[in-house]
């Protein structure tokens, strides 16, 4: 039995994502000194690593279009407000 037997393309590839995410992270912030753009990049990786987890391991890709624009709204809500917060507080 392969690998790709027992492990989905789709859930492999989103993990994938979401390590290089995990990763991309605090190497984007080596230097230690926090500028307002990378921050706001770190936040978006958060959002998308959300979105990645919301869709694909709770299985909201093949939910209602009610519930799926729902938890799409709340993405971009939540990527906005706390980009928003961070640059302007």
């Amino acid at each position: 039995m392969a690998l790709k037997d027992l492990v989905p393309f789709r859930v492999a590839v989103t993990w994938a994502v979401l390590v290089t995410l995990s990763i991309l992270g605090p190497i984007l912030n080596i230097e230690g000194e926090g500028s307002t753009p990378i921050a706001v990049i770190v936040l978006a990786f958060a959002v998308v690593k959300v979105r990645f987890v919301g869709l694909d391991f709770m299985e909201l890709r093949h939910a209602p279009v009610a519930m799926l624009a729902v938890f799409e709204a709340y993405c971009a809500v939540l990527l906005s407000t706390l980009a928003g917060l961070y640059v302007f507080l």
